[in-house]
């Protein structure tokens, strides 16, 4: 860690911890079964990236990684994991391999692209001589806006924002559609499959008692 001090040096640990800590959420996701296991590591997962995109001073990645991946991906996936298997398939032969190399083929390739990219706050990096100096030039005179952030996702790039608010909504909505209400609810579908369960599995249940 040399040539780091003072908080330069805590937010390097703080990378680097993060960093660890979403390397060991991965690896388990890839080896556990238990499907609710896994959508809460999921969970977990996400709210750990937000917390770094934080340290990154990417606060608006940050909050849509939050709530989109950490709250409304996670309510998804449990809905959907109430229609199927509470455990999946383990998996045998060249179908545990392909996917192990395909993950470090792909590694390699975008550790291989990083190399390029400029050093981390470089403040001669294109991002930080061309467009973001106009954006901190013409925020303030323009929108009126203290918070350069705001400016750029609210203004300068209003339609974009839009389109991800469309997202999150479209989200909701599916997780809405797929939990639904009264006698067609996934939890009414659901107690009824219990029921025909207990029903297939003790026959004539009912006249034993």
């Amino acid at each position: 860690m040399s040539g780091y001090e003072g908080s330069d040096l805590f937010i390097a640990l703080l990378n680097i911890t993060l960093l660890s800590i979403l390397f060991v959420i991965a690896i388990a996701i890839a080896r556990l079964r238990s499907l609710f296991a896994i959508v809460m590591l999921s969970g977990i997962y996400s709210l750990v990236s937000a917390t770094w995109f934080v340290a990154l001073d990417a606060v608006d990645v940050a909050f849509t990684e939050a709530s989109v991946g950490a709250g409304i991906s996670t309510a998804l996936f449990l809905g959907a994991m109430l229609l199927t298997s509470r455990t999946a398939k383990a998996e045998e032969g060249i179908t545990k391999i392909v996917p192990l190399l395909v993950v470090i083929a792909t590694g390699a390739m975008l550790v291989y692209a990083s190399i390029d990219l400029p050093a981390f706050g470089d403040p001669n990096s294109p991002a930080n001589t061309h467009v973001g100096v106009e954006y901190l030039e013409r925020t303030k005179p323009e929108i009126a806006i203290p918070n350069v952030v705001t400016a750029v996702l609210a203004s300068y790039r209003g339609f974009d924002t839009l389109g991800e608010v469309g997202v999150v909504f479209a989200a909701g909505l599916a997780v809405v559609l797929l939990l639904g209400f009264g006698e067609r609810s996934l939890g009414a579908t659901v107690r009824q499959k219990d029921r025909e369960i207990d029903t297939n599995a003790n026959p004539g249940g009912e006249d034993e008692r």
